[in-house]
């Protein structure tokens, strides 16, 4: 009988290369072993993989993936009434909780007192294993979720996406505050909306990319405020007036990162006031430019809605 291979002894610079070909299921499976592993591999993170953490509260699951999604482990995190019989249960230490923990198809399943709990000591682990970013749907069935999230921006972590449904719930004004100064952590923000979700979001800040469904509410104001590099408005109020104010804007060097802008509104229409002074059909396909020519984009309106594409010139 082979005896145990002593991983530890490796010099450092080599023991770094052993964690780096390991997949991520390995390496999550491996840090669960013991205390000097689980060091070992978070002294190591800096040279680990990037990975995306997708966050479904709903199902109670945490999958963590490559960026090419070739490479992913699920952890599912159940609840339990404090009695675990079953023979394939081990016990693991996770964040200072020790944690039963069940193996099975490509991932593992913690079972946790308190479920919010469990996330977030999950979630703690894994940042000290790889550089995570998170993608998280926050649905009108997740409420839960919201404190989740709330830690997340405390921690400072960032969000490749982030979906957030208002539905006019008493917590959505006190969970709008607590992000609306740290959206900058988001590259990709996704807001579903009743059309009047019973308070007005102000944005402290702005992530990098916006879409809001049910964007009533979302003002002219707010619109020629918006540092976003892509933004898209549907069910918007916006009207003929408002697109004039915002092509002239950007003529003059305003919006200096915006690549991409939709904006559908029914109030948006072909034969309505003049947009640069011009009927909105003559706007059809034109390519505009700014006022000092280092930047032009192309135009396409029609009753309904109006798009423009930049790029540099």
């Amino acid at each position: 009988m082979s005896s145990p291979f002593p991983l530890l002894r490796l010099p450092r610079v080599v023991l770094c290369e052993v964690f780096k070909s390991l997949s991520i299921g390995e390496k999550i499976k491996l840090s669960l072993c013991s205390k000097k592993i689980s060091a070992q591999i978070n002294i190591a993170r800096l040279y680990s993989q990037k990975v995306i953490v997708g966050l479904d509260v709903l199902n109670e699951n945490i999958k963590v993936y490559s960026e090419n999604i070739k490479n992913a482990f699920k952890i599912i995190n159940c609840t339990y009434n404090g009695r675990t019989s079953d023979l394939i249960i081990q016990q693991y230490r996770i964040e200072g909780h020790t944690v039963p923990v069940i193996p099975c198809p490509k991932g593992i399943i913690t079972l946790w007192k308190n479920n919010r709990e469990g996330f977030l000591s999950v979630i703690r682990y894994l940042l000290k294993i790889f550089r995570c970013k998170f993608s998280v749907n926050c649905d009108h069935n997740s409420g839960s979720l919201q404190p989740i999230i709330s830690k997340l921006f405390d921690l400072q972590v960032e969000f490749k996406t982030l979906f957030i449904y208002l539905y006019g719930l008493k917590d959505d004004n006190l969970f709008w505050n607590q992000i609306s100064n740290k959206l900058g952590l988001v590259k990709d923000l996704s807001i579903y909306s009743l059309v009047n979700p019973g308070f007005i979001p102000v944005f402290a800040s702005w992530p990098q990319s916006i879409f809001i469904m049910s964007s009533a509410w979302f003002t002219l104001e707010y619109l020629l405020a918006c540092t976003c590099t892509k933004i898209s408005l549907d069910w918007s109020y916006l009207d003929n007036k408002d697109m004039d104010a915002i092509l002239r804007k950007w003529k003059a060097g305003g919006f200096p990162n915006l690549e991409y802008l939709y904006v559908g509104s029914h109030n948006i229409t072909k034969n309505g006031e003049l947009i640069l002074g011009m009927n909105p059909l003559k706007l059809r396909g034109k390519v505009i430019q700014t006022d000092d020519g280092s930047k032009k984009a192309s135009i396409r309106i029609d009753t309904g809605f109006m798009e423009m594409s930049v790029s540099s010139v």
